[in-house]
């Protein structure tokens, strides 16, 4: 009954269980035969096929029925005057309902709470401040011998409070304030280290349950930070290519946690571009992962014909190949911003290299962009 590849993947404890399984033929009489409880023991071998299944190993599933872990995706058939010859299935690791779980007990958690956040006594109504944090890749591992610089959830932590803060600090006390958190915020998407889409294995640290809950308290304080400096705080929550089922549930859990405060708006468009009008500058947003940098200022011409022929000054900010770029298109300037975290082993091993950066960029209602913060992890450890 036991495929005895899957020793690799069991404690000790866990083989014994097998081991029993496969002698006794049954769950139910090996579970007598060792004095535990049967769902025990059938829970222990279900957690073991499934931690095979997500390296490759998953006997039996393969020919017939559904990995472990795993749903069924695309099947593709060949057949030959009307007889089925071969039969191609393509399986998808699942969303687990864990994720989502997290997420309710990370917002519902007896948490250190900020006193209640009253509007600050003066703004600059013209200006408005973009905060931008893309490709942050929390949850991610990576070690200073491979990428020339150490990464997890806690220096991910100190990062990008630290960063943030200095950005708000040292941006004019714009009336407006656009937390644009543009897409790749979590490493990876479910319970399996993977991309969702190529299925690339992550380096990751630690349970996605834990990764969950520490993005959830880190964005709900940058949210806050902006609030005590001004006015009125404009939320988007991108969708990237490493998080893109990620990105829904954190926008419509922002929009829950925020919907008594009159004072946030969080952008829910289910489409992967975003906009925001700020007298006649048009702010585009973008991950990057779907629409190269040039193709950008003729979508949202078109997406968004009313706000492109009210303004005068447009900007789409994007993300995704974690460097800088920024040009003038037709009528629109794209600002590729770069990234805050470390290499990890996959960057490191291709060869890509990148300052590790984020900026706050100011724009006032008629004239665009008047001035630009820069701040880096390298100026936090100076301090």
């Amino acid at each position: 009954m036991i495929d005895p590849r899957l020793r690799e993947f069991c404690t000790d404890r866990q083989w014994e269980l097998l081991e029993a399984v496969d002698e006794t033929g049954s769950y139910r009489k090996a579970a007598a035969k060792l004095g535990v409880n049967e769902r025990t023991l059938t829970r222990s071998v279900a957690a073991v096929k499934k931690r095979a299944a997500a390296h490759g190993l998953a006997p039996g599933h393969f020919n017939e029925g559904v990995a472990p872990g795993y749903r069924m995706g695309k099947v593709t058939v060949h057949r030959v005057n009307g007889e089925t010859v071969q039969t191609w299935e393509r399986q998808l690791p699942e969303q687990d309902q864990e994720a989502l779980q997290a997420a309710i007990e990370a917002v519902t958690a007896d948490l250190p709470r900020l006193k209640p956040i009253e509007a600050p006594a003066h703004t600059l109504d013209q200006l408005c401040n973009l905060y931008t944090i893309t490709d942050f890749h929390m949850g991610m591992l990576a070690w200073h011998k491979e990428g020339g610089a150490d990464w997890d959830v806690k220096i991910a932590e100190r990062t990008l409070i630290g960063c943030f803060e200095q950005m708000v600090m040292s941006s004019p006390k714009a009336r407006v304030a656009i937390v644009n958190q543009l897409g790749d915020f979590l490493h990876s998407d479910g319970l399996l280290p993977l991309t969702p889409t190529s299925h690339h294995v992550l380096d990751q640290d630690g349970r996605f349950s834990k990764i969950v809950e520490a993005t959830i308290k880190l964005l709900r304080r940058v949210v806050d930070i902006a609030l005590m400096r001004h006015e009125q705080v404009i939320v988007i929550m991108a969708e990237g290519n490493h998080d893109m089922a990620s990105s829904v549930w954190l926008r419509q859990l922002f929009r829950a946690i925020y919907e008594n405060e009159p004072r946030v708006t969080v952008n829910t468009s289910e489409l992967p571009y975003y906009v925001h009008q700020h007298g006649e500058v048009m702010l585009a947003f973008h991950h990057g992962h779907l629409k190269k940098n040039d193709q950008l200022p003729l979508l949202f011409a078109a997406q968004f014909p009313t706000i492109w022929g009210a303004t005068t000054k447009r900007f789409a900010h994007t993300g995704h190949r974690h460097h800088v770029e920024e040009r003038e298109h037709s009528g629109m300037t794209v600002i590729q911003h770069p990234t805050l975290a470390a290499r990890d082993a996959y960057a490191a091993r291709g060869g890509w290299i990148a300052d590790r950066q984020a900026s706050a960029i100011t724009y006032h209602a008629k004239f665009g962009q008047v001035s630009r913060v820069t701040v880096s992890p390298e100026m936090l450890e100076a301090a």
